[in-house]
């Protein structure tokens, strides 16, 4: 995995802001190493959103959910309480039933983390495998709905 030096040479991906809370850090003060997970994954709930996708309308209307199948972290520098965190999200691939992401925490030009997040669709029932909806695919090819100034627009997507 060839990882960037600061967060403006990351490929054209998505970013979201995060502040490390109190409860986000350990016993002595660094944000707890499991919860870059929680982090990685509302930026790409955020990301998907921003895609048009409504998770729990996909959920409800088609039976599809998205699921981690895998992750492998490398974690470089720690974050502390208080520090404001971007959260790069950006994506790999494609597959019929999976996505592939490339995730980072950073801290102004420190890159603090970076991972590789493989994201399964499932069928909410039997937990099997299903295709991505096409019309999901669609937004997903496409990427975040983004305005002039660059601020996402929502369109939602079943």
């Amino acid at each position: 995995m060839t990882l960037p030096t600061r967060p403006a040479e990351a490929a054209p991906g998505f970013a979201w802001p995060v502040r490390v809370y109190y409860e986000d850090t350990d016993a002595g003060g660094i944000v707890f190493y499991a919860n870059y997970l929680k982090f990685f994954e509302r930026a790409r709930t955020e990301w998907l959103r921003a895609c048009g996708v409504d998770q729990q309308r996909l959920a409800d209307e088609t039976g599809a959910i998205f699921i981690v199948r895998s992750t492998a972290l490398d974690y470089r520098a720690p974050a502390k309480l208080d520090d404001m965190l971007t959260i790069a999200c950006r994506i790999d691939r494609i597959g019929r039933a999976s996505v592939e992401f490339t995730q980072e925490a950073w801290r102004g030009s420190t890159l603090l983390v970076a991972g590789n997040v493989r994201i399964g669709c499932v069928g909410r029932t039997a937990i099997r495998p299903v295709a991505i909806p096409p019309d999901v695919l669609d937004a997903l090819h496409r990427g975040p709905v983004m305005d002039a100034a660059g601020q996402t627009l929502s369109t939602t997507l079943a």
